[in-house]
């Protein structure tokens, strides 16, 4: 039998996330682009689509899920869902977040949370925002990031019904609505919204296109989580296929 690598069994630290019972694509992305080390534990909620419920109807459904996490030993738990976190504002999310570091004691994180982070990480105010949703969850997460001080130039929906159609949008389609939409309306950065989409794929390739930076739900989160583990980590670590993000530290 061959051996197995060190870092499965005994991670440097470890990440979970807290995810919809929907999502599909959070797990492989956030597995693939981790650095070495870091080892990923999720659970899922049933809070979307038929199931749909905002956050604030969520909390005990959301402490039994990082109690389930905590038990793993994981070093951060995130709440993990960009339309969710934002949907009711600023302060539902950060009560949520309280929620599960009193639950476990982790390091605590909502994905609006994070990409806000990233956001100011890089100086962005004036932002072109792109999602799969109906145009009504633009509107919240653009209500949600005007409370913050950002300003949305401009947003495209795709009014997708769900995560069955998000994940089917390619890479190409992400790069060629964003080229269109960065181009005809002047901003600081783009903003791909959703954690369930293969828009993480092409974060690189447009900074290079454009030379606009883009900050992504999954890409953003990945960034906060190894910024606050970097000491157990081993150090912070850059990833030049996530774009002009992960070269801030």
């Amino acid at each position: 039998m061959a051996p197995r690598p060190a870092d499965l069994v005994t991670p440097r630290a470890r990440l979970g996330l807290i995810i919809p019972s929907s999502n599909r694509l959070s797990e492989p992305q956030i597995r693939h682009f981790a650095p070495p080390g870091l080892g990923v534990h999720v659970t899922r909620l049933r809070m979307t689509g038929p199931w749909h419920r905002p956050i604030s109807a969520l909390h005990d459904d959301i402490k039994v899920a990082a109690g389930a996490l905590a038990d793993s030993k994981c070093d951060a738990i995130v709440f993990h869902c960009t339309g969710g976190a934002m949907e009711e504002g600023p302060e539902t999310e950060a009560r949520v977040v309280e929620l599960i570091a009193q639950e476990t004691g982790a390091v605590a994180l909502a994905t609006g949370a994070a990409i806000v982070a990233a956001l100011k990480a890089l100086a962005l105010r004036r932002l072109v925002l792109m999602t799969p949703y109906r145009q009504s969850v633009n509107d919240a997460e653009r209500a949600y990031l005007g409370q913050l001080g950002f300003e949305v130039v401009h947003d495209v929906a795709l009014n997708l019904s769900g995560g069955n159609e998000y994940i089917h949008v390619e890479p190409a389609r992400w790069m060629e609505l964003s080229l269109e939409a960065t181009a005809a309306h002047p901003a600081d950065g783009l903003f791909l919204s959703c954690t369930n989409t293969t828009q993480i794929e092409i974060i690189a390739d447009f900074e290079r296109a454009t030379g606009i930076p883009c900050v992504n739900s999954n890409q953003a989160v990945l960034w906060a989580v190894t910024r606050a583990l970097a000491p157990k980590l081993g150090g912070w670590p850059r990833e030049p296929r996530l774009g002009r993000l992960f070269g801030n530290a």
